[in-house]
Order: C-alpha cells, then structure tokens, then sequence
C-alpha cells in the first residue's frame, strides 16, 4: 500500500521541519514544504497530494484562506489548516467552521494524526457521495420521461431535461419553489385544480397516479396530457424524505386513442356516427323509454333513390363527396339531441328522441325530402336525389334495436314499392 502524500505549506521553517518528521514517522510521505502561496498551487497541480497541510497565516499576496479555497475548488484536494489561537478566533465563525478542517497550534503528534485521517476520511466520503449523486443525476436525466424530486415539505429538489422542457421551467428557476407552482395541473374530467401531490403523497404515504384525464398548464400557458405517477422517497431506515414524480407527454397517446375511438364508432367518409355507436345509443332510447311511460322516440330508415346510377355515371370519387353532402344536409334536418347515422352504402338511420307522437317524425321526413331534392354542386354538375324512407316509433314497446331497425326498414322498403321519394310507417 502506497503512502498517502501530505504537502506541507508552512513559512516557520523549524515548524515545517518538525511537521514533517511527525508525518514520516506516522506513515505518510510527505511531498514537499513550500512557504509560497503561488508555488503551492503550482505543486498541487503537479504532485496531486492526498492533502494540503497548510498555514492559514500564510504571507504572501494569496494567503492561506485563498489558497485553500482554490486547492479545495479547483484540485478537489482535502485541505486542514494550521492556526494559532489568535487566528482561530478571528476565523473561526467563516473558513473554520467545518469539522475536523483545522489544527491548532502548538499540537501534539497524535492530535495532527486524527485531524489529517478525519480529513481525508470525510473527504473520502464527500468524493463517494458526490459520484453516486451524480451517478444517480446521470440516470434520472438519460431516462425517456420527466422526473422531478422534491423535499419532505413538497419543494422541488431537482427536475430532468425532459421535465425542463415539458414544464418550461429551468431547474435553477423552480428550485426551492412549491411542486404545485411548477407543476401547474387540472383534471380535465371534472374541470378542477389537483392539489400538490407531494404533500398528499406524504400524508398518504402512498403511490399516487395521475388521473386518467391529467392536464399540465406549461410556464407559458400550454397544456399538455401527462400521466404517470407521484411516489414518496424513503431512507435507510423508511423514513419518508420527499417524493419523486416521474411523468410523461402522452398528448400523441391521446389522439392515438380518440382517433381508434372514431374509427370504431364513426364512419370514415361522412364523420356520421356507424352502425356500432347508432345501436348503442338506440338501446340506451329504448331503456329510458322503459323508464318513462310519457316517453316517445322514432326510427327513419333512408334508401337514396338512384345513387347507383350517380355513382356508374360520374364515378366514385363523385359519388363520396355527393355522400358527405347528403350526410350535412342530413344533420341540418335535425335538433342537436337527434342522431343520424351512415349504415353502409347509400343506407342512413335517423334518432328522433322525445318526440311527442309519430307526426313529430313523418315532419322530419317531409323535412329530409325537401332538402334532398335542392341540387348539389359537385364538380360542375347539379345532382339531387331523393330517400325512400322507412319510420317506427316505439308504440310497440320494443325490446331490442334489432327488431325496431328490422321494422323500420319493412317500412322503407314499402315506400319504395309505393314509388320512391316518400315514407312509409311500419304498423
């Protein structure tokens, strides 16, 4: 095992002799006695000792304090100072107040022992702990989604790039401030303002996630879907020190989502509702009609006369954009609480709820005719046409959709028997 080198920065030069054949006989090997300032620092960057035993009086035009300071700064090298009594008073309350970093003189053989092991101990684990802390910064900032740590009264500690760039705010900005002044969030659900989570995690004691519908308000007023969750932070012996919130931008997730939610429940041409979401809300209709005997509803089931021969004559991309037109003139035929659907082909359904008899439904239909038969302007050519249109209503208590639609269009196909661009009521 090698000697650990002291370099000894000592201008009474008796002293600096003894220091050094009290070092040799306890084992450590001592670089050199310098009395210059300057010349310290250049031997520290030269030699790099183990420590720098050094004369806070030193004269010169760096002394002592400030060469230590830069030895301790630049060089990461453990300093202990050699005082006398009257500099430690005068010091004592400033360079001196760390433990075990200064000797006073005169010492004894076994006093400089300790204070240079306790120094080069509480170096040692200075230099552990600041590597496993920027050990530990280095895995939080290379990680995918933002952290941010915070203390035990809920006051950010420490936030990643990607939280920095969520948020929009630097870590040396929202340092010390509250979580919740920084990490600004609603619930979008329910319209209401989330609390700070780190004070309710300490008080719960427990992981908290985020809501399903979890809004950040940026520093400059955007807003972002985040998720993940807030969980507290325990030491060695489970006490709770703070709390990590770990959370991502799942904004892309969420119009992932909202986009399979209208491929499964609209329809990819016209936007009308499907097939899927049309018998979904018609069976909510029925049972609240089981609930409400006062309550009325009616079904229109619509054919377009003569599509195919718009489709064969002017071509299929014609025939779409004459659909999506039919499809707003549809909607423009109903209240807002109404429901029109495309259920394939050139076949629409209509919703009609809280009717107040089946007369409420033949107007829509009159009303539907009208409007259909106006020409469209598609490409240069007028095109009109007109529905074979089916109606029922729930005069029969009816139990599923399917039996109803089946019933309406019986109906529908019996206006066109009648010779198209009419309605007919199933009975």
């Amino acid at each position: 095992m090698f000697a650990r080198q002291i370099l000894v920065v000592e201008d009474e030069k008796i002293l600096a002799s003894n220091i050094r054949k009290s070092l040799q006989k306890l084992g450590y090997s001592v670089s050199e006695i310098t009395d210059s300032g300057e010349e310290v620092i250049k031997k520290v960057a030269e030699t790099h000792p183990n420590l720098v035993l050094i004369n806070i009086g030193l004269a010169g035009e760096i002394d002592g304090v400030d060469v230590a300071d830069i030895i301790q700064n630049q060089f990461h090298v453990p300093v202990v100072y050699l005082t006398d009594s009257s500099e430690y008073k005068t010091l004592h309350k400033n360079q001196l107040s760390e433990s075990f970093s200064y000797i006073t003189k005169p010492f004894l053989e076994s006093d400089l022992h300790f204070a240079i092991e306790m120094a080069l101990y509480k170096h040692q684990s200075e230099k552990i702990l600041y590597e496993e802390k920027q050990r530990l910064t280095a895995i939080i900032n290379s990680m995918g989604c933002a952290v941010i740590v915070t203390y035990a009264n809920g006051c950010i500690q420490m936030m990643n790039p990607i939280a920095e760039l969520i948020t929009g705010w630097k870590q040396s900005e929202a340092f010390g401030k509250d979580l919740i002044e920084v990490v600004n969030l609603v619930d979008k659900e329910i319209g209401e303002k989330i609390e700070n989570l780190a004070t309710n995690v300490i008080k719960a004691d427990e992981v908290f996630n985020l809501p399903e519908n979890c809004t950040l308000i940026t520093k400059d007023g955007k807003e972002i879907a985040i998720g993940d969750n807030i969980a507290p932070i325990r030491d060695d012996n489970g006490n709770i020190t703070g709390t990590v919130l770990v959370f991502q931008d799942i904004t892309k997730r969420k119009e992932t989502e909202a986009q399979l939610i209208r491929n499964a429940f609209y329809d990819g041409l016209t936007a009308l509702p499907n097939r899927v979401l049309f018998l979904d809300r018609l069976r909510q209709t029925i049972e609240r009609s089981k609930r409400r005997s006062d309550y009325y509803f009616a079904v229109l089931f619509l054919d377009l006369d003569g599509f195919k021969e718009i489709n064969d004559r002017f071509g299929h991309g014609i025939g779409d954009d004459f659909l999506v037109a039919i499809a707003r003139r549809l909607e423009s035929c109903l209240r807002s609480g109404d429901t029109v659907a495309r259920f394939g082909g050139d076949e629409f359904t209509v919703l009609l709820e809280d009717i107040k008899d089946i007369n409420d439904a033949t107007n829509v239909a009159k009303r539907i005719q009208d409007s259909l038969r106006l020409p469209i302007n598609l490409n240069g050519y007028q095109l009109s046409t007109t529905a074979s249109i089916g109606i029922t209503w729930n005069f029969s208590n009816y139990e599923e959709p399917a039996t109803l639609l089946r019933d309406a269009d019986i109906a529908m196909y019996r206006a066109k028997r009648q010779g198209k661009a009419t309605y007919a009521i199933f009975s």
